[in-house]
């Protein structure tokens, strides 16, 4: 882990309110992993926004970064503006990855949201390597997706509102694909109610799977411990707060599901 001055190349609105910028940061990029990891962006550096913000690494290529952002508020808004040549004051990488086995069953990804930016990256690794997968991506409405509805490639879009793809949350889609695949594993990351809700389904129909948590951090390397997850334990002994806690920063962002409490 590093801090690294990284040079914006560019930085572009690809769907509706969806914002994904490639910056050049070749000290970083030497020590990225793979798909799950993150980095911690200065997006100013005025006193006004003090806080880093954590951002999930949506590709990585030679010396080259990239990363989804949504809009949010002002640090996300003051992101959108940064233009190619402007420079940016980054920490990473940071955190652990997806791990990827097919012999324990076919890849079932499923993103929504921000939590998009490593499910496509993990996609588009499992298909470098023509590992045989599904992608599932979910969004309130069309103007979120940028990507094309594609079943017979095994590409699923859905949307709230019904507007393009399948009709609903990424739910119903996910438990017709785990009904059809003989064995599968499934790999999230998205809003804290649709993993809540794939860690429920997982976990009651013993199903494999591996989480990406979205969290707020002020820090990024435990300090501040700010980023508190609880585990799943039992009798754990009295004020044995490594036991029954977690820090997504240090030990994440990547959780087996069956691992954690939400």
């Amino acid at each position: 882990m590093r801090i690294e001055s990284a040079n914006v190349v560019n930085n572009l609105e690809i769907a509706g309110g969806i914002w994904h910028i490639e910056m050049e940061a070749p000290g970083i990029c030497g020590e990225v992993i793979g798909p799950g990891q993150f980095i911690n962006i200065a997006v100013s550096d005025s006193w006004q926004m003090p806080l880093r913000r954590p951002m999930s690494i949506a590709g990585n290529s030679g010396a080259g970064l990239e990363i989804i952002y949504k809009l949010f508020g002002k640090g996300t808004k003051e992101l959108s503006e940064k233009r190619a040549g402007d420079s940016l004051n980054i920490l990473g990488p940071v955190g652990n990855t997806f791990k990827v086995d097919v012999q324990n069953g076919t890849p079932i990804l499923v993103g929504g949201g921000v939590g998009i930016a490593p499910i496509l990256w993990l996609h588009h690794r499992l298909q470098s390597e023509r590992i045989d997968h599904k992608l599932i991506i979910g969004a309130v409405t069309a103007d979120e997706h940028f990507l094309d509805h594609n079943p017979r490639e095994g590409i699923f879009l859905t949307t709230d509102d019904g507007s393009l793809g399948e009709v609903g949350t990424v739910m119903p889609t996910l438990e017709r694909l785990t009904l059809e695949i003989d064995h599968s594993t499934v790999f999230a990351c998205g809003p804290e109610p649709m993993l809540k809700a794939i860690r429920h389904y997982t976990n009651a129909n013993n199903y494999a799977c591996q989480m990406a948590l979205e969290s707020y951090m002020a820090c990024g390397t435990g300090l501040c411990q700010g980023c508190v997850i609880e585990l799943e334990h039992e009798d754990v002994p009295q004020n044995s707060y490594h036991e029954v806690y977690s820090l997504v920063c240090c030990d994440g962002p990547v959780y087996d599901a069956k691992e954690i409490r939400m």
